[in-house]
């Protein structure tokens, strides 16, 4: 019911201690996906991945691995020194979104996916996410940044209408704006940044995690664990406890950045302060 990988350390040459994490929860299926993915040429590349598939009985199963799978095919592919980490996060969520559409005809499903996506480089990082599964980006036990969800309680928070505690407890939390396979092109965050420090985490994860935590519990845990590993069990147990039988799908991924070396010299694309702009 609930599997993890193990905690490690990636020395490539950017070093983290890393960990994904599952657990079905009270659900018939595990319809989310979740993974860590070095470049296959090293150079200090990783992307990591959670994708939260909708749809009904497999077809939410079938969304999510199109995520993970068209996301390490373009990684395969991917350039730092000469490509846009941009393009390639976006055109991977893009790509899947057509995928996923176009899998409709063929299985007789109506299969949707969230998505959220963190290219690591060198003294850089980049994210891209639709839906409301999350990124969050923590330094110690302070959070730095988390994502804004494409739902329809996120922007009641983002115009001030409902706190976060709020939103946690909505009735209309699930409610998504944009999401993978819809009649739509998905709406796609964007965000990237070059002040990385050792001490840095990141965490990706579905909504079936961050609904029983506020940030900064989230940070607190994190900050408190021993390694990534830990970390996970513990906010897997955590969500367990209060999820009172009624548990989503959880999925996650930790990132501990261990040590911070500089960005590659010559990457394409240009690292602005870590903000969130919808893509047009």
């Amino acid at each position: 019911m609930w599997r993890h990988g193990k905690s490690k350390v990636i020395s490539m040459p950017i070093s983290i201690d890393a960990c994904v994490a599952q657990h079905q929860g009270d659900r018939r299926e595990q319809q989310d996906r979740v993974a860590i993915l070095p470049h296959p040429r090293g150079g200090g590349v990783a992307l990591a991945v959670v994708a939260d598939g909708m749809g009904g009985h497999t077809g939410g199963v079938l969304a999510a691995q199109q995520v993970v799978h068209t996301a390490r095919d373009n990684l395969e592919r991917f350039s730092a020194r000469s490509e846009s980490a941009r393009v390639l996060l976006e055109s991977s969520i893009n790509e899947a979104h057509m995928l996923i559409k176009a899998s409709r005809f063929i299985n007789e499903k109506d299969p949707h996916s969230t998505a959220v996506m963190l290219l690591l480089q060198p003294g850089k990082m980049s994210w891209a996410h639709c839906g409301d599964s999350r990124f969050y980006r923590f330094h110690g036990d302070s959070l730095v940044f988390r994502s804004t969800d494409h739902s329809y309680v996120g922007q009641l928070v983002v115009q001030g209408r409902v706190t976060p505690e709020q939103a946690l407890v909505h009735p209309h939390r699930n409610i998504l704006l944009t999401s993978l396979g819809g009649v739509e092109a998905p709406k796609i965050a964007f965000g990237e940044a070059e002040d990385l420090q050792a001490g840095d985490t990141f965490l990706l994860c579905s909504d079936g995690l961050w609904g029983y935590f506020t940030d900064q519990e989230l940070a607190w845990v994190i900050d408190g664990a021993s390694s990534a590993r830990e970390a996970s069990e513990l906010l897997i147990d955590r969500a367990r406890a209060m999820g009172n039988g009624d548990g989503d799908n959880i999925s996650l991924a930790i990132l501990k950045l261990i040590d911070a070396p500089p960005a590659i010299s010559g990457a394409a694309g240009s690292a602005s302060s870590l903000a969130a702009k919808a893509a047009k």
